[in-house]
Formats: structure tokens, C-alpha cells, sequence
């Protein structure tokens, strides 16, 4: 992102608007996705393919040397746009290959998922020479070859009900079901502090090397190993979820996250980048280990013919979610002491754990 904004000439404003058009991207995709009901009308992996490809195209896009900010704008936007036909659409064509051990498949998921999002940070810190069109050719080029694997090896599933005609109304009945609505809003409450956590990782471990120097930690690899180790989370929350039901899985990360919150500004106030990087790890298992069971408690309490459409829908409102607590950290980080700043997250886990249990 720093290289766009110094090779284009941007003002250092641009990279918070450059960051922010993937995620209005992807809400916006999300939401055109639910209401025409893509994924449920089409085949999962034909979308899967044609999004992969189109957002590989669009990645590529950045690297032309004519753009501006608005043009740079808009390939984030439309990459983000098509990541709406990757992520919900690949739990979809997991629901339609498992039922009873589908929390195991999507833990496998979004595990994935979290390394994926924690790579950057990996590469970041093993190649800071790396140009920047090279990072862009291989992502987009990893995009292109993982949708091809797609279309090629994954059929559709035997559990696929595909809807037959286009039902704008799908978007909001699937919220008439009472167990959907607990799933989705304890997956909201869950959102809230996710990508807020993310996001701040970088920031608390240079936060400390700010005021530590001496003990120059590589926060770049950090970074990828505090969100990184939540890939690991997933794939065991999948396989106890076997023995111990998705909910009552979910229902134990969510409760420890939300105690993370809780203590953040005891053990981040700690002078010990031991203590703190080992609190951050502990952290960044618990906050994420809920994500594949949530979504597998919402696929299993939507209508089959509307699975794909309920996934995407609540990730639209998820991600949307996502927004409003990460601009939330941003602007009082500069007027509260840091390490009070994570309590506000802890709000999230406790109306998603009220709401996962409410009569």
C-alpha cells in the first residue's frame, strides 16, 4: 500500500481510502450476491471460477501506470467486489458436501482463510525488497490457478438444492427463522471484534518497540504468527465441535475472546514482550476459533435451497460490522490510553454470547 501511494504520488490520506474500497467492495458484491441469490441459482464453483478470475484481472489492474487515485479506487473496489463470489460462495460449496461434519470442513475453511490474511504480514517480513508489482502478479496469479482447481476438482455437492427461479424476498425470510437469528447475530457480535483485532496486531507490537527499542521485536512476522495461529484454532474448534456440538464450541471461544477484551489492559500494559506476545497468541486462537462454527450454525438453520444466499448475506452485515469498530479504535486511539482501547471490543462477544443464548 505504500508503495501505490509513493509510486502514484497520493497523498498519505489515500491509503486508509485505498484500504477501505476492498471492504466496500466486498460488502457491496455480498449484498448484490444475497438479493439476486447467486450462489444458490448457479453453480457454486462456476461462480467461484468467474469471480477468481475477474478479481485476479481487476488486482492486476493497479499496476498500470496511468492510474490515479480514483482509478486505483476502483480496481480495490471491484477486487473486493468479486471477493463477495470466493469466501461465502466456498462455505456454500462445503454445506453442499457436508452436513453432520461440516463444522470440521469449514473450520478447514476458514482456517484457510486466516492464513491467508495473515500471509501478507509473512511476506512483508522475509522480502521488504520484493517490488511491488511481483507481490501483485503472484496474488493475482495464485487467484487464477486456485479458481481453475476449483472449477476443475470440485463438482457440485450432494447436499446442493439449487433454487430454481430468482426470489428477491430470500434476502429477508431467512431471518424469519428464530435459531438463523441467533446463529447470525452471535456471528455479528463475533465480526465486531475479529477485524478490529486484525487490524491492530501491527499496531500494538510497534506500539511497544516504540517505547522498548531494545528489544526490537520483528513485527512484521509477529503480526503473522498472533493471526496466523488462528488458522490452527479453526481447524481444532472444527474437530471438537464433533464431540461437543457447534454451539456450545462457539459459545467457549466467544466467552474467552470476550475475556481477552476484558484483560487486554492488564497484561498489554506489561512491560514484558513475552507476556504480551503470549497473551496475543492466546488471543488470536480464541477470536477467531468461533468463525467456522458460527457459519456452519447459520448453513444448518437456513433453508437448503437459500444456504448460499443466508452465508452471504450475513457476511454482508458482518463485514459492514468490521467498519464501524475498526473506525471506532481509530478515533479514540489518539484521545484514551492504548491499552484501555480494547475494551470497547468486548461489547460484541457479550450481545453475540446473549444473543446465541436468548430464549
Amino acid at each position: 500500500m505504500n508503495d501505490l501511494v509513493s509510486n502514484f504520488q497520493l497523498a498519505e490520506s489515500a491509503l486508509g481510502h485505498l484500504t477501505s474500497a476492498v471492504q466496500f467492495g466486498f460488502i457491496s458484491g455480498t449484498l448484490l450476491f444475497a438479493i439476486l441469490t447467486i450462489a444458490d441459482r448457479f453453480s457454486p464453483s462456476k461462480v467461484f471460477v468467474i469471480s477468481a478470475l475477474a478479481g485476479a484481472l481487476f488486482n492486476t489492474g493497479m499496476m498500470w501506470e496511468g492510474n490515479s487515485l480514483g482509478s486505483l479506487l476502483i480496481f480495490r473496489f471491484l477486487t473486493g467486489f468479486f471477493l463477495a463470489g470466493i469466501y461465502p460462495v466456498g462455505m456454500k460449496i462445503a454445506a453442499d458436501y457436508y452436513d453432520k461434519k461440516l463444522g470440521k470442513s469449514l473450520g478447514l475453511l476458514v482456517g484457510a482463510l486466516v492464513i491467508g490474511t495473515a500471509f501478507p504480514h509473512l511476506i512483508k517480513g522475509l522480502t521488504s525488497t520484493l517490488h511491488w508489482k511481483i507481490v501483485l502478479w503472484s496474488t493475482s496469479s495464485l487467484a487464477f490457478v486456485g479458481g481453475l482447481l476449483m472449477f476443475t476438482l470440485v463438482p457440485n455437492g450432494p447436499y446442493r438444492k439449487p433454487g430454481q427461479k430468482l426470489d428477491l424476498s430470500a434476502f429477508f425470510k431467512v431471518f424469519e427463522n428464530r435459531d438463523f437469528r441467533s446463529a447470525a447475530f452471535g456471528y455479528f457480535g463475533h465480526m465486531w471484534e475479529l477485524y478490529a483485532f486484525w487490524a491492530f496486531v501491527p499496531v500494538i507490537l510497534t506500539t511497544y518497540a516504540d517505547v522498548h527499542p531494545e528489544s526490537i521485536p520483528n513485527v512484521p512476522f509477529l503480526s503473522f504468527s498472533i493471526i496466523g495461529i488462528g488458522g490452527i484454532a479453526c481447524v481444532i474448534g472444527g474437530y471438537v465441535s464433533l464431540k461437543a456440538g457447534a454451539k456450545k464450541t462457539a459459545a467457549v471461544a466467544l466467552l474467552l475472546s470476550c475475556l481477552c477484551c476484558v484483560a487486554s489492559p492488564l497484561m498489554l500494559g506489561s512491560d514484558s514482550i513475552i507476556i504480551i506476545v503470549a497473551f496475543l497468541l492466546f488471543w488470536g486462537m480464541v477470536v477467531v476459533a468461533d468463525s467456522p462454527l458460527f457459519s456452519t450454525l447459520v448453513a444448518r438453520n437456513a433453508p437448503a435451497e437459500s444456504k448460499g444466499t443466508a452465508l452471504t448475506i450475513v457476511n454482508c452485515i458482518g463485514f459492514s460490522i468490521t467498519i464501524i469498530s475498526i473506525q471506532i479504535l481509530v478515533a479514540l486511539k489518539d484521545f484514551i490510553n492504548p491499552t484501555y482501547l480494547f475494551l470497547i471490543l468486548a461489547l460484541g462477544p457479550f450481545l453475540g454470547l446473549m444473543a446465541l443464548y436468548r430464549k
